[in-house]
């Protein structure tokens, strides 16, 4: 009897060993088991951005596209975002954040990622449009009813006009928004070009009384009550004050850049089998379902032919582009830090 027990006992223990195993598999792999009633894992994309794309990106686009993959594969997508200046954006990439894809105010910062390690040389070029996604111009906020009378970037420079501008140290927008003032009045100054954009950038930082990181932190800034005039993109102000929201109102400058907005892809943190859903998603910005998403939030698209369905867009009657002062490699050196932080800053002190 003694032995007969014994020989069960062992035959029950032979058996709790595979039973065992199989039970320890079934856990391993229970998440991804097609279990009816319970929804797949989702993938999951880590997308950085510039400050002004939070809305556009996080309520329009990126749903857009999770509808669009879910239609074509089935599978969940969702989204890690986090927005900031641009410059600070290229800052967190180079520490290591494990963004995937980055939309960056402008190309100079790829460039800084480049020359980092963190993305090959040249890589968003082979991206549609050069890697450029959307634009927008930089134009001016006022208070209501314009009581200072500013009208374009040379207005800036007269006394007592206090401006609100994000910081060129940290924020994209305000590289951008320092090309606008340097460009303006060196288009209409043929000749002497070097000098009147000097005079201009002069100018304005004689009288720029408030800086923040970014451009959209520079905008709060001015919802605050700092400042008579704040610079600004077109696109960050222009759906408030089409809602009369806005505690100000836009004017256009008779000239003005179009700021280019460029997206890389951080390779090293896209995995074999993230590519696909990566590439998709690339692929998605520059589709005309996604533009009109943009334009709709008040960017311009890349194609032309989009923009005329957004009629709050203004009328400018002299745009022009990085790539009309030789490119962001040449404007950096150039006016960026030949003009604005050797000589400008140097003489205003700030």
């Amino acid at each position: 009897m003694a032995a007969d027990l014994q020989t069960l006992a062992g035959r029950l223990r032979r058996g709790l060993v595979p039973l065992a195993g199989a039970a320890l598999l079934l856990y391993a792999l229970w998440p991804w088991l097609p279990v009816p009633g319970r929804a797949a894992t989702p993938r999951t994309v880590v997308f950085y951005g510039f400050s002004i794309l939070g809305e556009a990106l996080n309520e329009d686009v990126l749903p857009a596209f999770a509808r669009r993959w879910r239609e074509r594969t089935g599978e969940r997508v969702e989204f890690a975002t986090a927005f900031s200046g641009s410059g600070t954006v290229t800052n967190q990439l180079i520490l290591g954040v494990p963004a995937q894809c980055a939309l960056l105010s402008l190309e100079l910062d790829a460039e800084r990622l480049a020359k980092a390690g963190v993305i090959p040389a040249g890589s968003w070029r082979r991206l549609p449009h050069g890697g450029v996604v959307n634009r927008t111009p930089f134009v001016l906020v006022v208070r209501k009813g314009n009581p200072k009378g500013l009208r374009d970037f040379s207005d800036l420079a007269r006394p007592g006009v206090k401006v609100v501008h994000p910081d060129p140290l940290t924020s994209g927008g305000a590289n951008w928004a320092l090309l606008a003032e340097y460009g303006s009045a060196a288009r209409r100054s043929p000749g002497r070009e070097r000098e009147a954009g000097f005079e201009s950038l002069m100018g304005v930082w004689r009288n720029v009384t408030a800086q923040a990181a970014s451009a959209r932190a520079a905008r709060t800034q001015f919802e605050n009550g700092f400042g008579d005039v704040l610079v600004t993109y077109e696109q960050d102000v222009i759906e408030d004050a089409a809602a009369g929201t806005l505690p100000g109102e836009i004017v256009y400058p008779p000239s003005t850049v179009l700021s280019e907005h460029t997206l890389v892809v951080v390779e090293k943190n896209v995995s074999p089998s993230e590519r696909p859903l990566v590439d998709a998603l690339v692929q998605f910005l520059w589709s005309e379902e996604a533009q009109r998403l943009f334009v709709r939030r008040g960017f311009r698209s890349v194609d032309e032919r989009l923009n005329a369905a957004n009629p709050a867009f203004g009328a400018i009657r002299d745009p022009f582009l990085v790539r009309d002062f030789g490119g962001w490699n040449r404007v950096k050196k150039e006016i960026v830090d030949g003009i604005w932080k050797e000589r400008v800053m140097t003489e205003v002190g700030k």
